[in-house]
């Protein structure tokens, strides 16, 4: 795991290195005073931090009891305890720091993608304008390849668009007059002419970064384990502190009370825990932002997945080849689409897998329809049913497509020759994926963008029964929303740019890391940099196993202090022996987190959700949301 600190965490890393050493220098070499470099370097900024929380908030934590300690040490003359203390809390509060600390997401990338400019028409001229300028009504004209300006609506001309921006579809869109068009999504092949129904700042794009930057999932905060407990162990340790000097007047007792009762390992357990875990999530190639996240992924009720690019691969994929000569047909199709730089014709030139392409002659892109070219003589069409019965070309290997893929239709000079089809595919290990999340009792849900049909078709191969589709980026939030007021923890599982706001609205964001755009890795908490999600149930697995480890780490600590209390109060530790048996503590704390490095689920793991009865709700009729 590579580390990576900025230049507070640099500096603070040094002087916690120079106080260990100055306190392994006083113990070897008996010199006390050397431990007054801890107090300093390591104990100032508790005290700082202790009276900050006091003045502002009145608020009773951890440091408060550790710098009564460390002041009380000082008094009588161990400063070396003093020392040892502050430096033990001072390395569980940089471990806190690095780890858990919030990576917020960044915007000014999304803005990027906001064109600047627009071509308006008036009276028949042209002109090139700023995006602000343009006001409802106006005439617009978008080129091949131009981001659209503003959302409107076609006046003339067709067109093949790509929506992923806002939607997430695997494939573009075909437009014609009449059809609605989306500010920020991008005009692939024919110009066409727009009016203006929505000026640029209340457009989907400017939407879609507001959704990101107001997102926030609801109750997010996580509260430091040890401060939980900070109240109760600062009102035991004085009230023990203070009676047991009421008894027996011996002042080194009740020090010994607060030197023992130093929260040093309750304060490491969180940390050390969740820093193993990240440690064990990087060799999956998993990438956790920050240790909140896993302690919320452990109590997360529900995983909602976004189609295009998480549960398929997110791109089209040749699935059937239907011809009585493939190879020729194979080699005229591949060699016809060559020349497009539509998303399925890369689809077919990647499957045939050849440099032996023919040489293409007049060839013509029919906007919805298909493409048309001269191979040595012969006129080849290749596209839908529309383009056939528009050219009177009777159907041919007309058998039923599955929902959710699309054929085309090969045709030489006037005849067809075969099919092909083509869909966006399911990840191969989807549906496992899918049902070890429900073994592990995790609702699944699964919200697209793309048609009812297409988006049923892929839940029911991945065994999902929560589906809604047709879902713009504000529906997906919408949705998250309305859960977590129910009270359920809500993860979000996606990989465009129009996943951005869930990924920040739910509870836990997960982002594909390869296919996912920069902004969605941003918004997110967690990335799969390898695109693995059958690695999904081992992060769910792992986060509990974490919060498991965290809460045995904390009832050993507190009972190691309370043990070490009584020894104190009947005069068997003296402060320096209580420092030393809290930091073995401490360091048992550390040794049981590193477990977690080496964690993996199992199937026995498994097999115990299955005896709960997890696995009938495999079976459910789908609910349509």
């Amino acid at each position: 795991m590579k580390l990576r600190f900025d230049k507070k965490q640099i500096v603070d890393l040094l002087l916690i290195i120079v106080s260990a050493i100055s306190i392994i220098a006083s113990f070897i070499l008996s010199i006390n005073y050397l431990s007054w470099i801890a107090v300093i370097f390591c104990g100032i900024p508790i005290f700082k931090e202790c009276i900050e929380g006091l003045i502002t908030e009145f608020d009773i934590k951890a440091d408060l009891l550790v710098s009564l300690a460390i002041i009380a040490s000082i008094i009588i003359g161990e400063v070396f305890a003093a020392g040892e203390i502050a430096t033990i809390m001072a390395i569980g509060g940089f471990l806190e720091e690095y780890t858990v600390s919030k990576t917020q997401g960044k915007i000014k990338e999304l803005a990027k993608l906001t064109p600047q400019f627009a071509t308006r028409v008036r009276n028949g001229i042209e002109e090139k304008i700023s995006v602000e300028k343009v006001q409802v009504g106006d005439i617009l004209k978008v080129l091949p390849g131009e981001s659209i300006p503003t959302d409107g609506k076609i006046i003339s001309g067709e067109t093949s668009i790509d929506q992923s921006t806002l939607t997430g579809e695997s494939l573009p869109v075909d437009k014609e007059i009449g059809d609605e068009v989306y500010s920020g999504t991008v005009n692939l092949y024919g110009s066409f002419a727009m009016e203006t129904t929505k000026v640029s700042e209340n457009s989907s794009l400017q939407k879609l970064i507001r959704l990101v930057e107001s997102s926030s999932p609801e109750n997010a905060k996580i509260v430091r384990t040890a401060d939980k407990w900070a109240t109760l162990i600062v009102v035991i340790a004085f009230i023990a502190a203070l009676l047991t000097y009421l008894f027996t007047f011996e002042i080194t007792r009740s020090v010994t009370i607060l030197v023992v009762f130093c929260p040093c390992a309750l304060v490491l357990a969180t940390p050390t825990a969740i820093m193993a875990s990240i440690g064990n999530l990087t060799k999956y190639g998993i990438l956790v932002k920050d240790g909140a996240s896993i302690e919320e992924l452990a109590k997360i009720d529900e995983i909602v997945f976004d189609k295009t690019g998480t549960l398929t691969y997110g791109t089209p994929k040749v699935v059937n080849v239907i011809s009585s000569d493939e190879n020729e047909m194979m080699y005229l199709l591949a060699s016809l689409e060559s020349k497009s730089e539509h998303p399925l014709a890369k689809a077919i030139v990647n499957y045939y897998d050849s440099n032996e392409l023919a040489q293409v002659d007049n060839f013509k892109i029919e906007i919805g329809k298909g493409i048309s070219g001269t191979i040595d003589g012969s006129k080849i069409i290749a596209g839908n049913k529309k383009f056939l019965e528009s050219e009177n070309i009777p159907l041919k290997y007309n058998q039923k497509i599955e929902k959710g893929e699309i054929e085309l239709f090969v045709a030489k000079e006037s005849e067809v020759i075969g099919k092909i089809v083509l869909a966006d595919t399911l990840r191969d290990d989807a549906k496992q994926t899918v049902k070890n999340l429900k073994y592990l009792r995790v609702r699944i849900a699964l919200l697209t963008g793309d048609n009812e049909e297409t988006g049923k078709f892929i839940a029911k191969q991945a065994n999902i029964i929560k589906v809604r589709c047709n879902c713009l980026p504000e529906d997906k939030t919408e949705y998250i929303k309305q859960e977590q007021i129910k009270g359920n923890k809500m993860a979000m599982i996606g990989d465009g740019i129009n996943d951005a706001p869930s990924l920040k609205k739910a509870n836990v964001g997960i982002a594909m890391g390869t296919m996912g755009s920069d902004i969605s890795i941003e918004a997110a908490n967690i990335a799969l940099i390898k695109d693995n999600i059958k690695d999904l149930p081992h992060l769910i697995g792992i986060s509990r196993k974490t919060i498991k480890t965290i809460n045995i780490s904390i009832g050993f600590a507190l009972i190691l202090n309370i043990i070490a209390m009584v020894l104190a109060i009947l005069g068997m530790l003296n402060p320096i022996e209580g420092a030393l048996i809290h930091n073995i503590g401490s360091v048992i704390v550390i040794l049981y987190s590193y477990t977690l490095v080496n964690f993996k689920m199992s199937k026995k793991d498994y097999k115990k959700s299955k005896k709960l009865g997890i696995a009938k709700s495999l079976n459910k009729t789908m609910t349509y949301l």
